[in-house]
This record gives C-alpha cells, structure tokens and sequence, in this order.
C-alpha cells in the first residue's frame, strides 16, 4: 500500500452479525452501500448539490417557486420541481399553495429542514478549517501520481 493510502471503506465495514431486530444497514459507517438501505438512500437525496442550493436558499426565508427557480443558477425548471418534492416528502421543505388567480406557490424549510441547513453549516466549517490540509494533501497526491507516470 502506498505512503498515504487507507483501506477502501468497503473493507472497514463491520462484518459481526447484528443482533436480532436491529437494522443491518444501520450499523454500518455512513458510506454503506448496503442496497436497500434507507439512512444511505436519504444522505444521497440531501446532500446532493441541488437539495444543498435550495435548503440554502430557503434558509431563513419564503420564497416562490419562480424565485427560487432565478436565484438557483444551473438548476432547471424540471430538476427544481423534482428536488422540491423530494425535499417536500422527506419532510424538510413545506409548501404553501394560495388559492389565487393564477395560483402563488411558496416553500419554505420546515424546523426539520432548519437543523438540517445547521448540520451543512457544521459541514461547511469543517471544509474551511481544514481546507489547507485537504489542498496539501492533494498537491502531494498529485506529485506523486505525476512521478509514477514520469518513471
């Protein structure tokens, strides 16, 4: 294994069996690719980039689907409407249809959508604490890949 290197996460998964009842997913590391497994299937719905843009822009405000649709640069109409309801099912935006000619439809987060902007935050902090590491760490990978290719 070269200087540097971990283990791929596939083979730092925990192979004891779970006790009865318990789910299997659920006892594995976040990167599980357990098929079928729902903590998996929600992380990979949020933390995409667009559920990301609109839990962002939501954040503290109401906004129409036709602001949104403005301030979410490189999202299409289409992927918009999609994301919404998916972030409307997942219980994290809320939306509010006004019985008006033409109809008004506002979103908003819901107080589970709020600690989920928080949880990003967190995230967010983290990438700039750490963001002079992760660059050295990528230059010397990068060295080190262009020697390997050089020799």
């Amino acid at each position: 294994m070269d200087v540097g290197a971990t283990q791929s996460p596939s083979a730092l998964k925990d192979t004891t069996p779970s006790p009865p009842g318990e789910d299997q997913c659920a006892r594995h590391q976040l990167w599980d690719t357990h098929h079928g497994c729902r903590i998996r299937e929600l992380l990979d719905q949020i933390a995409n980039k667009r559920s990301m843009t609109v839990i962002a822009l939501l954040h503290g405000r109401t906004l129409r689907s036709s602001e949104l649709s403005r301030e979410a640069n490189g999202i299409t109409p289409r992927v918009l409407t999609h994301t919404l309801r998916q972030l409307e099912r997942d219980g994290l935006v809320s939306r509010t249809v006004h019985p008006v000619v033409p109809p008004r439809v506002e979103y908003q987060l819901t107080p589970l959508g709020v600690s989920l902007y928080e949880t990003f935050n967190v995230l967010v902090a983290w990438g700039e604490r750490h963001e002079a590491e992760i660059t050295a760490a990528r230059t010397a990978y990068d060295h080190r890949i262009a020697a390997r290719r050089s020799s």
